[in-house]
């Protein structure tokens, strides 16, 4: 692992770069998020959820915003898990998500929520900036815990602190909720690059497309931190079709800006930036995040010495073309290329059909003592590329180092 052990300079960075910069949306209270429609998803018919525990996890859930993710996941409706209270600092949401998953405790914070011994885990849909430092304090009070995306928003400050408090409970269970990991050809492509069906990731591409009307406000979010960043300081969606393929992690970026040059628009504001990254096998990867109009992605590809892969617009069993010997080792794979059944109740959700997975894997983590999809070296190895693409943004694209964490 690259410690980041330039703790100052990179908070001094941050506190530098955080110029306000207005995301080009429109949003009001009927309008469907981009992604929450995105529910269709390829399961393996042929297999069938089996109960392995009569054992149910107590998990506690904190915040309910906008995207109201505390109960999108399908905690509540997991057969081996007990929603023992709930919790966000606005008392009128806090009973909202009370309500919608059928759980009478409530706490007025975070905070008061970890003393309670009564629970084991905690999911944290919480504000972007206060990611690394509630999966912390949860931790430090001895309880599994998830949350939603990226690690950090902009300071990275806590980042290595995180790592290094994981690493320290090592018998607590870490994860990152990264919808594009539950994706079908995200799923697949890992599978197919654990047995050797691309061989070397010469070539991959990630991008990250949110439709905004031109010169809109942001979406609302907690003290407007979505107001107040770059769009590459989001990139999980968009990295995870390297790391979250390959496990692997990103050396060197260098970046370029897009600005918004809609007429009546800010030509300051950033719309989009686009990233070029060395990864750690030596390969290249694109990676983008923009907020133009167009269709709604969160899509990637990638391009091995053996074989490439693209389900952008083909089904995930007509998206790899490789070498015969290539061809032979994905056949061989079967069905195990999709996503297997979720428990009776458990809907696969939105992004992607990704919500159920991601709460399935974190309570199978727990009960069956396993890694989970995305853990801490995955989590920073797909947010910290993204803020030193910003960073190479500010220095007109100058390749930097990218501090990269070991498994």
């Amino acid at each position: 692992m690259t410690k980041l052990n330039r703790r100052a300079f990179l908070t001094a960075a941050a506190a530098s770069t955080m110029t306000p910069y207005f995301i080009t949306s429109s949003a009001n209270a009927d309008e469907k998020v981009p992604g929450f429609d995105q529910t269709n998803t390829q399961i393996d018919a042929t297999s069938v959820w089996q109960p392995y525990t009569d054992r149910k996890l107590r998990v506690g859930l904190v915040g309910y915003g906008f995207c109201k993710f505390s109960a999108e996941f399908e905690f509540q409706n997991h057969p081996n898990v007990e929603i023992v209270a709930v919790s966000d600092l606005f008392p009128d949401r806090c009973a909202e998500l009370a309500k919608a998953v059928k759980c009478e405790k409530t706490y007025p914070s975070l905070e008061e929520m970890v003393k309670d011994d009564s629970i084991e885990a905690i999911f944290c849909a919480t504000d972007a900036p206060s990611h690394a430092r509630h999966a912390i304090l949860c931790l430090e009070h001895g309880k599994h815990v998830c949350h939603a995306v990226p690690v950090f928003y902009g300071d990275p400050s806590d980042a290595d602190k995180l790592y290094e408090t994981v690493k320290k409970n090592s018998g607590l269970k870490y994860a990152m909720f990264e919808t594009s990991v539950f994706h079908d050809d995200v799923y697949a492509m890992e599978k197919i690059y654990k047995a050797g069906g691309f061989g070397r990731i010469v070539y991959s591409e990630g991008e990250y497309c949110h439709t905004k009307e031109p010169n809109a406000p942001s979406y609302p979010s907690y003290k407007d931190w979505r107001k107040n960043g770059f769009p590459l300081w989001y990139p999980t969606h968009a990295t995870a079709y390297y790391v979250g393929v390959t496990h692997k992690a990103f050396t060197e970026v260098s970046a370029q800006p897009v600005y918004n040059r809609f007429p009546g628009a800010d030509p300051n504001k950033l719309v989009g930036e686009i990233a070029l990254l060395r990864t750690e096998e030596e390969g290249i990867s694109r990676m983008m995040c923009c907020h133009c109009h167009g269709i709604y992605l969160e899509a990637g590809r990638v391009r091995g010495e053996l074989g490439g892969f693209d389900a952008t617009y083909r089904p995930v069993e007509e998206a790899f073309t490789g070498v015969s010997d290539a061809v032979k080792v994905v056949n061989s794979l079967g069905n195990s290329i999709k996503k297997p059944a979720l428990p009776p109740g458990v809907a696969a959700g939105s992004h992607g059909g990704s919500h159920g997975y991601l709460c399935c894997d974190f309570v199978d983590a727990i009960l069956k003592d396993q890694p989970t999809r995305v853990g801490i070296a995955d989590a920073l190895n797909m947010t910290m590329p993204g803020y030193y693409a910003h960073l190479s943004v500010l220095k007109d694209g100058e390749t930097l180092k990218v501090p990269h964490y070991a498994q």
